[in-house]
């Protein structure tokens, strides 16, 4: 058994990945504990104890530098055998801790240089100039760490290359999750969309497809990325074929899943979309959903390979609206795909496999 702390500067204490799947995965075998930044303080949770370094105050710049800092005390004073680390704003410590004589591993939740790139914020030679830097300082900082995670096949590949310690864990779901959304139920008229709403994950077109769908109506659960777009979306008179329900438990979503008669998951096509792996197309395979999809290469591999779902052009509102009438207006189909979605999770895409990874992981580094 080793003490391990897990460090986070942008994500919540709850976040599904680090919490709810590391976490208590490991703690099972160490002794765990997870330092956040989110100002709701100390506590301890599953015989976790998690430390609050305060909220996050200020912009993107304050997080990477402030909150850096803080994050980097604490980490100090617990005093622990190994770090695990989940944002890239947090590699410059992991240097620092790996001078301290600790084991340090890395978890790569996106590939930032690709993710840089899409970046609706920054000026398009901006992104080209800072993914390239962003890229060289990875070189530089992670082969030095005691391993890199990678949430996806392509980012640990991609560690892999020049770092001496490269495992994929990927994002799959807890296969009991969800049970729930798995029972006869009766389904109404309405598909879901789950996680994080904005431009780039296809919020617009989703939208306006359901003007041209009869009888579908759409669970949006999650929050807006900004005030300006959820005012937009609003404006748009198919909105009114919307059920906002804004962010939800786990054990909501499941209920919300049950009653859907399919997961929608259309991002648009982006460097860091196209080699991705959403873990909400799981959790809807876990559920039991038929899966809508954006038709990116990896993606159809997924679903028609598993043939759970329909693979669209995100951006083409008509197609779009063709497979949520479809899947809407032929139940039995959609079951049968639902079914096989479901299967496939059970049999390779779970976390309890992955769970198996990660210890094995941990051995290693530890003997």
């Amino acid at each position: 058994m080793g003490n391990v702390v897990h460090l986070t500067s942008a994500h919540p204490r709850y976040d599904v990945r680090i919490y709810v799947k590391m976490c208590r995965s490991l703690a099972k075998v160490h002794e765990v504990s997870l330092v956040v930044a989110d100002g709701l303080g100390d506590e301890i949770n599953n015989s976790m104890s998690i430390f609050d370094v305060g909220a996050k105050t200020g912009g993107r710049l304050s997080r990477m530098t402030s909150t850096v800092k803080k994050v980097y005390k604490k980490a100090v004073e617990l005093d622990a055998e190994l770090y695990h680390l989940h944002d890239p704003e947090l590699l410059p410590i992991a240097v620092k801790l790996k001078r301290r004589g600790k084991l340090v591993i890395f978890d790569a939740h996106e590939d930032l240089p690709k993710q840089l790139l899409g970046k609706p914020y920054l000026h398009p030679m901006a992104r080209i100039v800072l993914s390239k830097i962003v890229s060289k300082y990875e070189k530089w900082v992670c082969p030095k760490l005691d391993a890199v995670i990678g949430a996806t096949p392509v980012i640990s590949d991609k560690f892999g290359r020049f770092c001496k310690r490269s495992e994929n864990i990927n994002n799959f779901p807890l296969l009991n999750e969800l049970s729930c959304a798995t029972a006869k139920q009766v389904k109404a008229g309405e598909v879901a969309y789950v996680g994080g709403i904005s431009e780039i994950r296809g919020i617009k077109p989703l939208v306006k497809s359901l003007g041209k769908v009869n009888g579908v109506r759409l669970n949006l659960v999650g929050k807006f990325g900004s005030k300006q777009l959820k005012e937009e979306v609003k404006s748009f008179h198919e909105f009114n074929a919307v059920n906002e329900l804004g962010f939800r438990s786990r054990e909501e979503v499941a209920e919300i899943l049950a009653r859907s008669r399919a997961g929608i998951v259309t991002f648009l096509a982006s460097p860091n979309h196209i080699d991705a792996q959403p873990n909400k197309m799981f959790e809807y395979m876990s559920a039991g959903l038929p899966i809508v999809t954006s038709n990116f290469p990896l993606w159809k591999e997924i679903v028609e390979g598993n043939d759970c779902g329909i693979c669209v052009d995100p951006e083409n509102i008509e197609e779009l609206a063709r497979a949520i009438q479809f899947l809407n207006d032929n139940p039995a189909e959609s079951q049968r795909l639902g079914e096989n979605g479901r299967r496939a999770v059970v049999e390779k895409y779970n976390w309890e496999q992955e769970e198996q990874k990660l210890a094995a992981l941990y051995k290693e580094l530890f003997t």
